[in-house]
């Protein structure tokens, strides 16, 4: 897999960062984003598919890019086909500053020292091409403004952004509420884009990890409606890891 295009974690993560205040949006839900999206590049890249909620590994040869190669490397490790909320909701302690540095040593974006409350020392992020990342704002509008059905690497960008909760970022205000759902709707024009979507905001919203069942276990009664009530899945918190990058980057 060649560098000559920017990977769907790199363009989640450019079009989080306020070119004037150097932070991330939503912080905590984008390190979950990205998370997904290195599945979503990694499928693209056709070393992996969904196999109904789960990923399955189907080529492990490597991409090439060493952050995505290590993904790869511990979904093959795994055995067999892990569920998607699975592996979105696991620890990703550093993958944002990964991407950050990364940027950084593109010439993509420039790191800013910087001191909180005049004590705690922060790192600020701004962008040196910002060429590139109106490219990929563009590609966004022009999907969420046209209703021509974008190529599948936008349409799981536009789930990815929708997902982490970048709709209120890019389009604010009571005037961006028409591209905002627009944003949303564009989670069906890409499988994979919208597997993964679903499993950063089943995480993010403490969703049980397990599937659902039309009938409660034996031994167990049913609430109300008749759905049994989910059980907690092992190892996937019900909520977004906080504070793992608070050090690194103000958010």
């Amino acid at each position: 897999m060649g560098r000559s295009r920017r990977t769907l974690p790199e363009e989640l993560l450019l079009l989080a960062l306020d070119p004037t205040t150097g932070t991330t949006a939503q912080p905590q839900s984008l390190d979950l984003g990205l998370a997904g999206a290195q599945l979503v590049e990694l499928a693209l890249a056709g070393r992996i598919a969904p196999d109904g909620d789960r990923i399955a590994v189907v080529v492990p040869r490597p991409t090439g890019d060493p952050t995505l190669d290590c993904a790869l490397e511990l979904l093959r490790r795994r055995g067999a086909p892990v569920r998607a909320v699975h592996w979105i909701g696991g620890p990703r302690l550093g993958l944002r500053q990964t991407y950050l540095s990364h940027l950084e040593r593109c010439g993509m974006v420039h790191a800013v020292a910087g001191q909180m409350c005049g004590v705690l020392p922060t790192t600020r992020y701004q962008a040196t091409d910002t060429e590139i990342s109106r490219e990929i704002r563009t590609r966004l509008d022009s999907a969420i403004r046209t209703g021509v059905p974008p190529d599948p690497r936008t349409a799981a960008l536009a789930a990815l952004a929708h997902a982490v909760g970048l709709g209120k970022h890019l389009y604010p205000g009571n005037e961006g509420r028409s591209s905002r759902s627009r944003l949303r709707d564009l989670i069906r024009h890409d499988p994979m884009g919208g597997l993964v979507a679903h499993a950063v905001m089943d995480v993010q919203n403490g969703v049980a990890a397990q599937p659902r069942r039309n009938s409660a276990p034996a031994g167990r009664q049913a609430p109300a409606g008749g759905r049994s009530a989910p059980e907690p899945a092992r190892g996937v918190p019900a909520q977004p890891h906080r504070g793992s990058m608070a050090r690194a980057v103000a958010h």
